[in-house]
């Protein structure tokens, strides 16, 4: 009984030895370089018919009413929200010390006025008197003459005196320019208002003309040479979506902005006043068809905080190309850089790829 549980144990021994398997080489493999990069290639196709960009509603018209003249305000004919007519009366000023300086120089065109008529009749009678020979001397008679017409000149300036300050009295009586929305007030009876005045620094009014309204958008100047005009603009407004309107682009700013944009406007009618100005929409400016962009995988472009740039690969080197990102794509997104159809760039780029690095 001892020998055969000796021999059992000897032969378990013998088996658990014969399972025991070979050491694991940990060693990594050597990477094959070459295999780290995986390249893509430029391609050259019409990106869209059209290129979406925000929009924004802008007043046809607007203005804002300040006072011309030092007065006080006597009473204001037209609140936030009144609609009013081109000629409506919308403030009365009033300024006492401007009265008396209209019937100051309403009395003095009344004095230059009587001036005038006795420097006439005198050099009149002079003139008269000096038909019988020796009763008037020459020299009398034309300082009479100069008199007359120092004094004629003296009513004519008195008279643009008077038409001046009648001018300038009517100031005090402020009408609406144009048909309009008074969208702002920030006066009342009794202020005081008037280029000399603290109040001054804010209009009284503001009046926007809202019937017609200018959407106004900026393209950017890779695409101002491509906006096909002859085409009609679609654009839906962010608080109206799914309702699409349609337009024609009415005037270009035909000169770029320190954004490197240009500002174009389209007309947009609201008769109803249902539109605000304000409001934010998404415009699809229509482009040539002619038009072609360089387009890359979104994956091969790499950016940081001082450049966006792709790697292209120029006889076996990693090369760095400085671009610019236009429109974006589920897949690829637009460039500008000098780039050309069927370049090689590199996918999943990064900045630890150094200029020159052999692409196997």
């Amino acid at each position: 009984m001892k020998k055969s549980c000796s021999a059992f144990l000897i032969s378990l021994l013998l088996f658990g030895c014969s399972q025991i398997e070979k050491p694991i080489d940990l060693t990594a493999k050597a990477v094959n370089e070459s295999s780290r990069y995986e390249t893509g290639h430029v391609t050259e196709n019409p990106l869209s018919s059209y290129v979406k960009l925000p929009g924004q509603l802008k007043p046809f018209e607007e203005v804002n009413i300040y006072a011309r003249v030092n007065g006080f305000v006597e009473e204001v004919f037209a609140d936030r929200g009144t609609v009013v007519k081109k000629g409506q009366l919308l403030v009365r000023l009033v300024a006492p010390e401007m009265e008396s300086q209209v019937q100051q120089a309403a009395s003095k065109y009344v004095q230059a006025q009587e001036n005038a008529i006795a420097s006439k009749e005198k050099y009149r009678r002079l003139k008269e008197a000096a038909k019988e020979e020796g009763a008037v001397a020459p020299l009398d008679l034309d300082n009479a003459m100069a008199r007359m017409k120092a004094d004629d000149a003296i009513v004519m300036a008195e008279k643009s005196n008077v038409d001046m300050m009648k001018n300038v009295n009517s100031y005090l009586i402020i009408r609406a320019p144009f048909d309009g929305v008074i969208t702002q007030r920030n006066i009342s009876a009794g202020a005081l208002v008037g280029p000399g005045s603290k109040s001054n620094d804010q209009p009284m009014l503001v009046l926007q003309h809202l019937q017609k309204l200018r959407l106004e958008v900026f393209i950017p100047e890779a695409y101002v040479d491509q906006v096909d005009v002859k085409r009609p603009v679609n654009f839906v407004f962010n608080s109206m979506p799914g309702k699409t309107q349609e337009a024609k682009i009415s005037r270009s700013a035909n000169a770029l902005t320190n954004m490197r944009s240009e500002a174009i406007e389209i007309d947009v009618q609201n008769k109803s006043q249902e539109l605000k100005p304000g409001m934010y929409a998404e415009v699809k400016i229509p482009l040539l068809s002619a038009a072609k962009s360089l387009l890359v995988p979104n994956n091969a472009i790499v950016r940081s905080t001082e450049r966006q740039y792709v790697i292209t690969v120029k006889a076996g080197k990693a090369s760095y190309i400085d671009i610019r990102e236009g429109l974006k794509t589920k897949d690829s997104t637009e460039v500008f850089g000098e780039l050309a159809g069927g370049d090689e760039v590199l996918l999943h780029a990064t900045d630890e790829i150094k200029e020159g690095t052999v692409i196997k």
